[in-house]
Parts: structure tokens; sequence; C-alpha cells
């Protein structure tokens, strides 16, 4: 029997493992997918708003201001990174700017520290690359830049170093009441028993709280493509630079990476299929026509990749963090700025589960501080040299675009949550991200995962399950 059963093993399901972590309390997390951070966590915008768009009193307000103060703290103990960089709103009419001048008022209101509107030579100055016709900013130097699966996987990884549990493969496809507990049943027929439920499922928040008779809300995917450029053109812009915003969203953006990459996107189209993640050419035709009204000198021919997302758009406008029946919590309609509210999302639902009667114990061995995935290279040469006489898997380069070594992808199956196929080495360690997208590093990757865990070459996946890289051998007689 556990205390809590999260559905949704994404940032937001990550971030309330890890709160729950520090007490003691039997917690597990139930994902579909094979892997974590595999809905929207995996493919969003990274971005770390400062709190100025959502509107005055709502929980996505409230939620971004506290979730965007408490980010340094969380990913400083949990190894991600993270980096202030600030963001700017532009503008080219009089009519952004009036909205404009409505995000300052609305930001202050909402608590965000140090906003301004900046023109003229000193907006050039802050962003050199901006196009001549852009005329004003909203400058939020708060806003930042974190990468959202990092960050989801080390916040599960330190719940699971800390005694949660995690059930992957376990699509929740029945909901029991069992007076007093629910039972909760995969779609394979497993079992499991929960005093308490937290419904995080992203863009399935909705049918899962069907299951229990809540018919209060619906969720639907809203579309959204990137392009992604080579790490050498990550320092075109500094900042965030976002377009004045719609009921749509905020236009598409240009922002550099964590990791030194410069991110274009995304759409925003709203759709039915909750599976499609299709990337298509009136996309990227769309991406790259607002790029380059918003800046100049993009090198689009430095494309390394594009992907798509799907954002959970609720139908109530705000976030849904509620109790529609005893014991059972939904987290839902968690879009922008979800990514940058995650650790007050989780704070909350701490207050909503104690008031309904759930006891928190700390625990006396908790440790919030995990290992960074990349210390390895951002050790010193002395530091490499130390690591690589004590394990020589850290002197072989597998991943010659990123330079990750043996050592680093080994670390990545063996430590919580565990790679199991490609595209999970690839989120932890960045193997697969460079220029060749895998077409150097892969098959020796795939050698490595076989290895460890103990199955043939062949029966290594991509990304899980229908995602079969080798048909056989070629040579076998």
């Amino acid at each position: 029997m556990y205390d809590v059963i999260v559905i949704g093993a994404g940032i937001i399901g990550g971030m309330i493992a890890r709160k729950l972590a520090a007490y003691d309390l039997q917690v597990c997390v139930v994902e579909k997918e094979g892997d974590v951070a595999m809905g929207a966590t995996k493919a969003n915008s990274a971005i770390v708003h400062a709190g100025f768009d959502a509107a005055e009193g709502s929980l996505k307000a409230k939620l971004n201001v506290r979730g965007s103060e408490m980010m340094p703290q969380v990913t400083k103990e949990l190894g991600v990174k993270y980096r202030r960089n600030g963001s700017l709103v532009i503008g080219f009419d009089e009519e952004d700017k009036k909205t404009i001048h409505e995000l300052l008022a609305r930001g202050r209101k909402n608590g965000v520290k140090d906003l301004r509107i900046v023109e003229g030579e000193e907006l050039k100055k802050l962003e050199p690359a901006l196009s001549d016709k852009v005329s004003c900013a909203l400058h939020a130097p708060t806003g930042a830049i974190v990468c959202p699966y990092e960050l989801a996987i080390a916040a599960i990884g330190n719940a699971m170093d800390n005694g949660v549990d995690l059930e992957l493969d376990f699509e929740v496809s029945e909901i029991r009441d069992l007076s007093g507990c629910y039972g909760v049943i995969s779609a394979t027929g497993k079992k499991l028993e929960t005093k308490y439920i937290v419904n995080a499922a992203g863009l399935y928040t909705d049918k899962i709280a069907k299951m229990i008779g809540d018919l209060s809300f619906a969720v639907h995917p809203r579309k959204g493509e990137y392009i992604l450029l080579d790490k050498e053109c990550g320092s075109l812009v500094s900042h965030t630079v976002f377009r004045t915003p719609t009921k749509m969203g905020k236009g598409i953006l240009i922002t550099p990476t964590v990791d030194q990459n410069l991110l274009l996107g995304p759409t925003s189209v709203d759709r039915e299929d909750k599976e499609d993640t299709a990337a298509t050419a009136e996309g990227f035709a769309e991406i790259i026509r607002q790029a380059k009204e918003n800046v100049e000198g993009i090198p689009f021919g430095k494309t390394i990749t594009s992907f798509c997302g799907l954002r959970a758009v609720g139908s109530t406008g705000d976030f849904i963090i509620n109790s529609p029946k005893e014991r059972f919590i939904n987290v839902a309609g968690i879009e922008s700025p979800g990514l940058s509210a995650t650790p007050a999302i989780a704070e909350y639902v701490w207050e909503l589960l104690a008031a309904q009667g759930l006891i928190f114990v700390e625990k006396s061995d908790y440790n919030p501080i995990r290992k960074p995935a990349h210390a390895f290279r951002e050790a010193s040469m002395e530091e490499k040299n130390e690591i690589i006489r004590k394990d020589r898997s850290f002197g072989k380069v597998v991943c010659r675009c990123e330079s990750i070594t043996e050592g680093e992808i080994l670390e990545a199956i063996r430590t919580n949550p565990k790679a199991r196929d490609l595209d999970g080495v690839k989120r932890r360690t960045r193997a697969q991200m460079g220029r060749c997208q895998g077409g150097f590093c892969g098959p020796q990757i795939v050698e490595l995962l076989a290895r460890e865990l103990n199955m043939p070459y062949e029966a290594v996946t991509k990304s899980g399950k229908g995602s079969v890289i080798n048909m056989g051998r070629t040579k076998e007689v």
C-alpha cells in the first residue's frame, strides 16, 4: 500500500515526487511511457518565465513568480544547468508598445522584480542583432533558461535515491475506489493500491480525472514546432527574445540554450490528436518568417535538428490544481509558464495533501543533492585525469560532436532513473545531440546498452516500444 501515487513522470510529477521524498511516506510515480520526461517536458521552450504574462490573481501568476524565485536553489541542489539570461518582449509599433506597457503593469502587480521598458540605443546595446524595425521592449532581468528534461530526470532520480518507486510502461486504465484507498490498474493488468492520488498526467489528466467521475475540465493539445541550430550560433542573442504575445501564446521566440545552441519557435496550432508530434514544412516556414523579422543574421544553414511538442491546454484558462474527490488531486492544464512554476506547484500540492490529512514526518536521512550529469565535462583537466586514472572508460570519447565519454554513458545507464534506449542516453548525456545527430556514436551506444542491460544488440530501441533500430544481423548464415 502506497501513501501517494503520482500519475505522470514529467517535470510536474517529478517535482511533486521529489517534494514528497523528503518525508516518511511510501510514494510511487507511474508513467505510461518507457522513460521519464517523454511528454511536453522533452519538447518545450526551456524558459523560466519572469511572471509578467499571466493574469493578476491567477494560479499561473502566483505559481510562476514563486517558482521562478525557487528555481536557482532547486537547480543548484539537483546539479542542473540554469542561466538567468533575462528576457525581452519586443514591439514593432504603437499597438505593440501599448501591450508592452500593459505587461509591465501586470508584471509589477504579480510581484516581478526589476521590470522596465527599454528603447533606442539602450535596446540595441542589450541585443545588437535585433531587427532595426524593433522599436521597444519589456526587459525582465529575472527571466532564465534551463533544460526541462534534464531537470525532470534529476528530480525523479533524486526522488528515487530517497526511496520513491518508479513504474514505467504503466498506462493507467482504471481507478477503483476501495473505500479508504484507491486501486490503480494498468493496461496490462498490474494493480497498485494507494491512499492518495496526484494526477499529473499532462495531456491525459482529463482522461484520468474521468476515471473517478470528474468531468469538470478538458485538455487539448496545442502543437508547437521548433528549429535547433548548432552551438556556434548560441551567442547570436544573449536574452530570450519574445514577440508581443497574443491569446495563442508568445509567438516565435529566439533564445540561447543552457548548452549554447540557438532555439527558434514554437508555432502555436490547436489540435485534437494528442499523439501528433510530426514536424511540418509549414511550421518551419512560419518559424523562419517570424524569426527573420525579430533578429537579423540568423544562420539557418546551421540547423542541426527540428522537433515538435504538444502543450496541455486546459479548458479553464488557468492552471487546474484542485481536489474533486477526497484524497485525489488534479494538476492539469499546466501550459506555459508551467515549467517555471513546477517547484511552486509541488509546494502547492504538498499543502493540499496536508489539508486532506496526509501526515508529513521529515526523513532524517533525506538528501536533496544530486551529482550533476555533466560533472565530468565541467571538470578541470587535472580532475578529468584523476577520474580517468580510477575509471578508464572516461578516457574513451564515444560522441565526438559533444565530447561525451563511455564513462558518462555508462553512468546514465546505471543511475536513477536508468536510461534504457538511445534517446534515454541522449537526454541524460547529450550524446547524439551534435551535428551528426548520432550518425557516428549511435552504434557504439547501442553496444553499451546491449551489454549493460544484458539484451541482444538488435533488441535495443531508439525510444522504447515500436522504435526498432536493427532488424537483424546482415552476415549471419
